[in-house]
């Protein structure tokens, strides 16, 4: 197979955008994981379906809508369960069949607004990386370099409180405050990843690489490296591959994503890695 596809401007800005979302993704996906709180990325994707058919709705940038209702959205599940001491897995299906209930309406009843002629339903729903507009490009960039910059300013303490937040606050840290960062940039990284993979595979690039990764990791610095690894590896080679095929992307990177899933399993079966699990200690 040639690579002279790869001096296309389209597949240019797919993977400068694929590979700036999934350096993200899998570092706030980590901290989501290790809360056990895997499916709230899914949750804000389809979240942020509904921002987009409300943009859509109302008229203005269906992207923008998306990042606001996404982000509102997460806040609000937070201090719900935190008042009404709703399950975490409650609380996610909540957010996410509602998400997804307002969207399907509201995309339904916007045929006459401004930007609906240029976005389809199944843009959102399975990604269009390969069409992604140059301007989007640099708005995935800044966002990555943002939440990869505040990542580490906070790196420590939010270390901390994701492996013990009691003691987290007993220090001193701001645990709510942190966890409020957390999820905002969690929704930031679903709306902007929807763009990758679509609504319905977002949860894949916050999950799967994280807990391929978790079998080998003996630290917490081993384990986001080889996330990081492993969510670069899918997104660039399921690219690659499914552009000359003329197949969705985000199915090929999803795939990808599993084979290294399953062979880090066999791996691990197999007995020839053994980890004790990650810990601050070995953080």
């Amino acid at each position: 197979m040639t690579l002279e596809f790869l001096s296309d401007s389209s597949i240019q800005h797919a993977l400068i955008s694929g590979i700036a979302i999934s350096l993200f993704c899998s570092t706030v996906g980590l901290f989501l994981v290790l809360r056990k709180f895997a499916l709230f990325g899914d949750a804000l994707a389809h979240t942020a379906f509904g921002g987009v058919a409300f943009g859509l709705f109302i008229g203005v940038y269906p992207l923008w809508a998306a990042y606001v209702v996404s982000i509102l959205g997460a806040l609000g599940l937070t201090k719900l369960r935190q008042r009404f001491d709703i399950s975490g897995d409650a609380a996610v299906a909540i957010l996410l069949t509602s998400g997804i209930a307002v969207g399907i309406i509201l995309f339904s009843i916007s045929d006459d607004t401004p930007f609906h002629d240029a976005h389809d339903m199944e843009e959102f729903l399975f990604g269009s990386i390969l069409e992604i507009e140059p301007k989007n490009v640099i708005i995935i960039i800044v966002l990555c370099a943002i939440i990869l910059v505040i990542l580490r300013i906070i790196y420590k303490k939010l270390l901390y409180s994701t492996f013990s937040e009691e003691q987290a606050k007993v220090s001193g840290i701001p645990v709510e405050k942190i966890n409020y960062l957390l999820i905002g940039m969690a929704g930031v990284a679903a709306v902007t990843s929807m763009q990758l993979v679509g609504v319905l595979l977002v949860s894949a690039l916050f999950v799967i690489p994280n807990v391929s990764a978790m079998f080998y990791g003996r630290s917490f610095k081993q384990t986001i490296t080889l996330s990081t690894f492993f969510s670069l590896f899918s997104v660039v080679m399921g690219i690659i591959i499914a552009y000359p095929l003329g197949i969705e992307p985000s199915g090929c990177i999803v795939l990808f994503a599993i084979a290294i899933f399953i062979g880090s399993l066999i791996i691990k079966s197999s007995g020839i890695i053994k980890t004790a699990g990650i810990s601050p200690k070995t953080a």
